[in-house]
C-alpha cells in the first residue's frame, strides 16, 4: 500500500500532470493506492495541510511509502529539514521514493549512499548558514548597532520609574517611555 504526495506553489499550478503520472507508475508497480496528499502552497515550510496528514498517517503505518514527483514536490525547505523528514518517514518504517530521481529510492541499492551524501550536504549546509550569520552579526555591529540582551538596568531607571509611576503613568507608559519591557518595569520598581 502506498500513499501519493502532491505539490504545486499556486492555484495558478495544476497538480494534475504530476498525479496522473504517479497513479500510472503505482499502477504499473501493482501498488496500491491507500491515498493521495495534495498541497498548493509553497514547500518552503512543513507547515502544510495535507504533508501534516500524510506524517501523521505514515507514524500509524496506514500506508509503506510515499511516492512523490519529485524531492522539491515533497519539500523546498534546505537539504537538512528535508533529510529530516526523509528520516522520520525511515523511523516510522515508511519507505519513500521519487518517482522523476530514481536514485532517491528509499528501497533502492543506493540509499545507504544517498542518505550519506545528503547528510553531509546537510552538514555543509549548517556550516554555510553558521557562517552567514557570523557575517551579518559582524556587519550590524561594524555599523554600530549593538548585539545581544539589552544592558542591566541601573538604579536610576528605578528612581525614573517610581517619578513616572507617583505622577500616575501606567506601568505600560513608563515601560514605553524608558524603553524596557512592562515586566522590567516593574520589576525595577520594587527594587
Amino acid at each position: 500500500m502506498i500513499a501519493i504526495y502532491g505539490r504545486v506553489s499556486t492555484d495558478k499550478q495544476d497538480n494534475e500532470n504530476q498525479l496522473l503520472q504517479l497513479r500510472e507508475f503505482a499502477t504499473k508497480q501493482n501498488w496500491d493506492i491507500f491515498n493521495e496528499y495534495v498541497d498548493t502552497e509553497s514547500g518552503s515550510t512543513a507547515a502544510r495541510p495535507a504533508f501534516q496528514r500524510m506524517l501523521k498517517d505514515a507514524s500509524m503505518r496506514k500506508f509503506d511509502m510515499v511516492l512523490f514527483w519529485s524531492l522539491d514536490r515533497l519539500s523546498r525547505e534546505g537539504v537538512l529539514p528535508t533529510l529530516k523528514h526523509l528520516e522520520t518517514l525511515t523511523s516510522y518504517g515508511i519507505g519513500w521514493r521519487s518517482f522523476t530521481e530514481q536514485f532517491f529510492d528509499s528501497c533502492g541499492v543506493f540509499k545507504d549512499a544517498i542518505i550519506s551524501i545528503m547528510a553531509t550536504l546537510a552538514k555543509q549546509e549548517r556550516v554555510k548558514r553558521a557562517e552567514r550569520t557570523k557575517a551579518g552579526l559582524a556587519r550590524v555591529k561594524a555599523a554600530g548597532r549593538t548585539l545581544g540582551r539589552p544592558k542591566v538596568l541601573n538604579g536610576s531607571h528605578a528612581s525614573e520609574i517610581a517619578r513616572l509611576r507617583a505622577q500616575g503613568s501606567s506601568w505600560r507608559a513608563i515601560a514605553r517611555q524608558i524603553g524596557i519591557s512592562t515586566r522590567s518595569a516593574r520589576r525595577l520598581a520594587v527594587a
